[in-house]
C-alpha cells in the first residue's frame, strides 16, 4: 500500500486515519497525490496499513486487462483486511459489457462508493459521508507542494486531463474525457511550488503533452504579471527558468510528435530542459496505425526523429509499441522491425495487444492469436535491445550528470538525462576508495554527482564518481 507518513493529531481527538492505495500511471498519481493533499489539509492522517485505517482510498487503473485485474485484486484485499473502502480512477468509470452494471460494484458490492478519473471533490463527499470531516485542520501542516506519493527529489506535473484522440486500442478518452488544459499560471506556480520544496526533477504528463492549450486555442493567460499563451513551446520555456533558478531537470513525457514539438528541441539543446522525449509511436506501418486511427507513419516519424537530432544531438527518444494489433500481418510486423533497426531509438518497450472492453480495436477483423501476439512481442524487445545496448556502449568514458535516488556505503543508484524513473535504465555507482568521496556518496541522496561510466550492463550503466 503507497501511503504518505502520518500526519499529526488534534490534543483533543485523534485525526480519522486514511490508507491509501495508488494504482496506474503517473496521471494517477498525481490523483492519488492532490486527493491526499486535500485530506490533509482537512486534517485527516495517513495509515500505513489496513489494520490502522478508519477508511481505504484505492485509486484504480483501468487500462488493459492486466491492469483490470490488479485493480480488482487491490479492492478486494483492502475489503478483506479492512472492510470500509471507496474506489476512484479508470476502472471506477468502466461497466461490464455483458451487464453494463459498474464493474467495480458487479465484482466488489461492499464497497462505499466508485468515482471515475481526476474526481477529487467527489472522493472527498464520499469520505466526508464516512468520516466526518475534523474540526479547525491545521491547513499549516500541509507543504506548499502537497502531499506526493514520489520521493522528495523528483515530482510529477500533471498539465492536463483527458485526450482528443479516437485511438481504437484505447478507452482512456471514454473514462477521463476529452483535452482539458490546465491555466498556465496555475500550472507555472504548482511548478513553482515544487522545486522551492527541494525537487530536483520535474516530470511533465498528461495524456497528450503536445496538445496543451488545443482546447483553449492557445488562449493568453497570465503568471507573474505577464501574458503567456497555453502552449506547450511557452510553457517549457518558463518551466526552464524556474528549474535553472533551483539547479533541477525538467523531463517530457507523452509527446506526440507534432510538428511544433520542433519549437521545443532549441531548448533542450540549450540545457533549458532534459534533451529526452517520450514520443507514443506505437507502430509504424500506415496500414495498422490507420487501423489503430494514430497519425503519420514510420517514414515520417523517420523524418521527425532525423530533424530532432540535427537540432539537438545528444537527444534521447524512448517509445512505446504494440505488437500483434488485429490484422497485423507478418510483412507489417518485418515493417515495424525495420523501422526500430533504422530509428535507433534509445529505450523502448512493447506490449502483446490486449483486448480492452470497450475499445473499437475490438471489432476489426484479423485477430492475431495470442501465442503469435507474445511472440512477435519478443521478437521486438530483441531487435529493440540490441539497438539500446550499442548505443548504451557509446556512453562507456563518458562522464554524466547523475541524479541520485538511493545511496550507502555499498555504492549508488541514480539516473542520467537518458532515464526517466521507473521506467528506464539506471546509473549504478560504485562504493569510492577514499573515504572523503564515500561519505559524500552516501549523503547524494536527492542530489546531482557526476559519474564516468566504466561499463554497460544490459539497460544499465555502472560508473564512478568523477
Amino acid at each position: 500500500m503507497q501511503v504518505t507518513s502520518p500526519s499529526s493529531t488534534t490534543a483533543a481527538q485523534p485525526a480519522p486515519k486514511i490508507g491509501f492505495v495508488s494504482l496506474g500511471c503517473p496521471k494517477a498519481l498525481v490523483d492519488s497525490e492532490r486527493i491526499l493533499t486535500e485530506l490533509r489539509a482537512q486534517g485527516y492522517a495517513t495509515s500505513k496499513s489496513y489494520a490502522g485505517a478508519d477508511l481505504v482510498i484505492v485509486n484504480t487503473c483501468g487500462f488493459i486487462d492486466a491492469a483490470v485485474q490488479e485493480s480488482l485484486d487491490a479492492i478486494g484485499e483492502a475489503l478483506a483486511e479492512n472492510g470500509k473502502v471507496i474506489v476512484t480512477g479508470c476502472l471506477g468509470a468502466r461497466s461490464d459489457a455483458a451487464t453494463g452494471n459498474n464493474l467495480v460494484r458487479q465484482v466488489h458490492p461492499k464497497v462505499l462508493a466508485v468515482t471515475g478519473p481526476h474526481a477529487t471533490d467527489e472522493v472527498l463527499q464520499h469520505v466526508h459521508a464516512v468520516l466526518p470531516k475534523p474540526h479547525d485542520p491545521f491547513v499549516d501542516l500541509v507543504p506548499a507542494a502537497g502531499v506526493k506519493l514520489t520521493p522528495r527529489h523528483y515530482a510529477y506535473l500533471k498539465i492536463s486531463e483527458g485526450c482528443n484522440h479516437g485511438c481504437t486500442f484505447c478507452i482512456i478518452p471514454a473514462m477521463r474525457g476529452d483535452l482539458v488544459s490546465r491555466p498556465i499560471g496555475e500550472v507555472l506556480d504548482e511548478a513553482r511550488a515544487l522545486f522551492a520544496s527541494g525537487v530536483k526533477e520535474l516530470l511533465v504528463v498528461s495524456q497528450d503533452t503536445s496538445a496543451y492549450g488545443v482546447d483553449l486555442k492557445y488562449r493568453t493567460g497570465f503568471w507573474d504579471g505577464r501574458p503567456m499563451r497555453t502552449r506547450l513551446t511557452e510553457l517549457a520555456q518558463a518551466l526552464g527558468e524556474l528549474a535553472a533558478q533551483h539547479d533541477a531537470w525538467v523531463r517530457l513525457h507523452y509527446v506526440y510528435p507534432y510538428p511544433h514539438v520542433d519549437e521545443v528541441l532549441p531548448l533542450m539543446a540549450q540545457g533549458r530542459i532534459l534533451p529526452y522525449l517520450d514520443v507514443p509511436l506505437q507502430h509504424a506501418h500506415p496500414a495498422v496505425l490507420r487501423r489503430m486511427k494514430r497519425p503519420a507513419s514510420g517514414e515520417q516519424f523517420l523524418q521527425r526523429i532525423a530533424r530532432w537530432r540535427e537540432i539537438c544531438p545528444q537527444l534521447v527518444v524512448r517509445s512505446t509499441f504494440i505488437a500483434g494489433f488485429p490484422g497485423e500481418t507478418e510483412e507489417e510486423f518485418a515493417y515495424l522491425l525495420d523501422f526500430i533497426r533504422e530509428a535507433q531509438l534509445d529505450r523502448v518497450g512493447c506490449f502483446a495487444y490486449s483486448p480492452v472492453q470497450g475499445a473499437a480495436a475490438n471489432d476489426l477483423p484479423g485477430a492475431v492469436p495470442e501465442a503469435l501476439r507474445e511472440e512477435r512481442r519478443a521478437r521486438f524487445m530483441q531487435v529493440a535491445e540490441d539497438v539500446s545496448t550499442r548505443k548504451l556502449q557509446n556512453r562507456v568514458g563518458q562522464v554524466l550528470q547523475v541524479l541520485v535516488d538511493q545511496a550507502s556505503r555499498e555504492g549508488g543508484v541514480g539516473r542520467s538525462y537518458a532515464d526517466a524513473p521507473e521506467i528506464d535504465g539506471k546509473v549504478h555507482i560504485l562504493a569510492p576508495d577514499k573515504p572523503s568521496q564515500r561519505l559524500r556518496l552516501m549523503q547524494s541522496a536527492g542530489q546531482f554527482v557526476r559519474v564516468r561510466v566504466r561499463s554497460a550492463q544490459g539497460h544499465d550503466l555502472v560508473g564512478e564518481m568523477a
